[in-house]
């Protein structure tokens, strides 16, 4: 069972800056995407940014300019870099991978989440 380690999450100021890392906690093996999402209270859990295996970077409108998310393939590992906070960015964000298994499907893997408050 693979396990996703997350790390970074805290209480800062608005304007503030943090830095969220994930990576698994057992062997690597290759994988499709890896991202990040997260869920405020009372509301759905959303996607905030994702890297692909060869790259590509997608972002919520919400976050673009303000956070960039950055991968190691060989690693399994991600990170998100977050700018410029503001308090609508307060959730439990969640490490996501996912990967591909051996009957074509894909596979998507969870961190159990880190809280990021940001304090107006």
């Amino acid at each position: 069972q693979v396990q996703l380690v997350e790390s970074g999450g805290g209480l800062v100021q608005a304007g503030g800056s943090l830095r969220l890392s994930c990576a698994p906690s057992g062997s690597t093996f290759s994988i499709n995407s890896m991202g990040w999402y997260r869920q405020a209270p009372g509301k759905q859990r959303e996607l905030v940014a994702v890297v692909t295996s060869s790259g590509r970077t997608n972002y919520a409108d919400s976050v673009k300019g303000r956070f960039t998310i950055s991968g190691d393939n060989e690693k399994n590992m991600v990170s998100l870099q977050m700018n410029s906070l503001k308090p609508e960015d307060t959730a439990v964000y969640y490490c996501n991978i996912r990967a591909p298994t051996t009957a074509g499907w894909t596979v998507d893997y969870w961190g159990k989440g880190t809280l990021v408050t940001v304090s107006s």
